[in-house]
């Protein structure tokens, strides 16, 4: 097609500043879509405040959550007493301090839970979905006999054993989050490889191989960030698996030990005062 004389050709944008505002829409249509789910808000209000409360306890709260109050007489102090906000336990502790202390150490495990199984469970579904064939089945096999391992029954079998064979009563926190991290993956595997397996026969997907990216360019920056929805969800709903899971492994007393203030080992002291 001719061009008139004096026409001034605007030269094409470059591929990194599309690929830029390309995000900025996707990212401002996703805060739009979260910020008007008033369920949604509403939780991370919630999850917020109790990352805030764990992150400043100590600002929060001047007692000890280990400190036992010298006016404790044998009961548990009431509400209100001696500056006691919700009183104290069964022994005098503090009970708002314990809340505080014990939210850091459930939040923290959880995390570090979360964080092993995304990056174990993203990778292995990863290199299932994409390559497909006898790859995707061998692994898709592992983690159905990964999944078969009950979590909570194997940390009681593994406690008996450390206890039978050392002088500690329980597992350490590392252990408990490499125990836990390693069984709860599955559920994120099983995600990425379904989204993965959508993803690797569209059309973008297929200009990126015609244009020569390798596979890893093509997974990182192509697919992955496509199969991100599916794994944040999954990864919110299994912090709160992972807090109850060390809540009940507290709770039967193999958890966090004494004095260490955990949501679980609370509740396990306190249950005699339940009715």
């Amino acid at each position: 097609m001719a061009v008139a004389p004096g026409t001034v050709l605007e030269a094409p944008l470059p591929l990194a500043h599309l690929q830029a505002e390309e995000y900025a829409r996707d990212r401002h249509l996703t805060w739009r879509k979260f910020s008007r789910h008033k369920l949604a808000v509403a939780g991370a209000i919630v999850l917020l405040v109790f990352i805030f409360a764990a992150a400043f306890a100590p600002f929060l709260s001047h007692f000890d959550p280990n400190a036992i109050d010298s006016r404790w007489s044998g009961t548990p102090l009431s509400p209100g007493a001696f500056g006691h906000w919700i009183g104290t336990d069964e022994i005098g502790r503090d009970l708002y301090t314990r809340l505080l202390f014990g939210a850091r150490i459930s939040l923290t495990l959880a995390t570090f839970v979360v964080v092993i199984e995304v990056v174990l469970g993203t990778f292995i579904g990863a290199v299932a979905g994409y390559y497909g064939g006898f790859i995707d089945g061998l692994l898709m096999r592992v983690t159905d006999t990964v999944l078969c391992i009950p979590t909570l029954p194997l940390l009681l079998v593994l406690t008996g054993i450390v206890a039978a064979t050392s002088t500690k009563a329980s597992l350490n926190f590392v252990s408990i989050v490499l125990i836990i991290g390693f069984l709860s993956w599955t559920t994120v595997a099983r995600l990425v490889r379904g989204a993965f397996l959508s993803l690797r026969e569209k059309e973008f997907c297929e200009a990126a191989r015609a244009i020569g990216s390798n596979d890893s360019r093509i997974v990182v920056r192509h697919l992955l960030p496509n199969a991100l929805a599916p794994i944040i969800v999954q990864a919110t709903l299994d912090i709160a698996n992972v807090i109850i899971l060390e809540s009940a492994l507290s709770y039967l007393g193999f958890g966090i030990q004494p004095p260490t203030a955990s949501w679980g080992s609370m509740l396990a002291n306190a249950q005699e005062n339940i009715t």
